[in-house]
């Protein structure tokens, strides 16, 4: 059995088999221990799994087991087996919230509750606080998420919060449990053992800002540059955008395409740099590099905004790949993993 060949299988689609295969109190248990994040991806890869063959099952266990059995031993901690485990299944940003949340027996569970929220209804909830209340409430949820929360706040907000999360380094264990219990009493909740927290930060600022609409990251970050030209850079910098594709390696622009669709990437490379477009015709087969290219010349005048969405599309699948573990992304001189 351990000589089998791998199955081609992303993390969350083994994850659903392993879910699946435990029965629903079972699974249940499991998936109350995890994040809204983590439960969405398991669960539509749970709702679009069929007919999963009797080996794919018996090898997603024994894998499974095979990796509880070698690496974990009971009675014995390793924070760097847990480390490792988590960052491999969450990516590493998603991870060290989490490891921070566990190491320290933190319970944020008002902080918690927003993470299930639609983002309208955190933008109502935050709206009249403090700039500093938001930036730290933006910093504790994922980039994607706080990305729709920023751009529904008022506009003469925006760059002041995200240059409050940008400057943002560690938070007083006394305030952050504050907030924690003003929210908690908000959605009824009971009382959290929150000791400390590490979010925020240039790095938190930047990805918030990859995942907004084109015109208003623009507007915010020139604002920031405005105000603090340093921080605006460094923010610059550490962003992904649409032009460092150029700069990843072969094997993970071949396994983006295979998830965008021929229409999306045509509209996206009509304003893309000739760096961009070269790296995505080299890794096409010749026959396919050949029908893109006569597709890009026929192609006519296509709207900016148009260029711009398709490009933000193509991005956050690259981005969810990345946390995936499935892709590796380089950008700004750091890498999303």
């Amino acid at each position: 059995m351990a000589d089998k060949k791998p199955l081609k299988l992303t993390g969350a689609e083994r994850a659903a088999i392993l879910m699946m295969s435990l029965g629903e109190d079972a699974a249940a248990g499991v998936m109350r221990h995890m994040g809204p994040k983590e439960v969405q991806a398991i669960g539509e890869a749970m709702a679009l799994t069929r007919n999963v063959a009797r080996e794919q099952v018996n090898q997603v266990l024994f894998d499974f087991a095979d990796t509880a059995g070698t690496q974990t031993a009971l009675g014995v901690g390793s924070e760097d087996y847990m480390r490792r485990v988590l960052v491999n299944a969450l990516g590493e940003d998603k991870a060290n919230n989490l490891i921070d949340r566990i190491l320290l027996g933190r319970s944020s569970k008002g902080l918690e509750a927003l993470k299930w929220m639609e983002p309208r209804a955190i933008a109502e909830i935050v709206r009249l606080e403090h700039p500093q209340i938001i930036a730290i409430v933006l910093s504790y949820l994922d980039s994607d998420q706080a990305a729709q929360v920023l751009a529904l706040l008022p506009e003469n907000l925006r760059s002041d919060v995200l240059m409050r999360i940008a400057s943002l380094d560690g938070i007083q264990p006394a305030a952050l449990q504050e907030l924690d219990e003003i929210l908690e009493k908000q959605f009824s909740g009971s009382s959290g053992n929150l000791k400390s927290s590490s979010v925020g930060g240039i790095k938190t600022a930047a990805n918030i800002l990859n995942f907004m609409d084109s015109a208003i990251e623009v507007t915010i970050l020139d604002k920031v540059k405005e105000l603090d030209p340093d921080l605006g850079q460094q923010i610059q910098d550490l962003m992904f955008v649409f032009d460092n594709l150029a700069e990843v390696d072969d094997r993970s622009i071949q396994a983006l395409l295979r998830e965008v669709s021929s229409e999306t990437l045509i509209t996206a490379l009509k304003g893309a740099d000739d760096s961009v477009k070269d790296k995505v015709l080299k890794n096409m087969s010749r026959r396919a590099a050949e029908m893109l290219q006569d597709d890009l010349d026929a192609r006519g005048p296509v709207r900016l905004s148009e260029v711009e969405q398709a490009q933000k599309e193509i991005l956050a699948i690259a981005r969810r790949m990345a946390e995936a573990g499935d892709i590796s992304l380089g950008g700004g001189g750091d890498e999303y993993v």
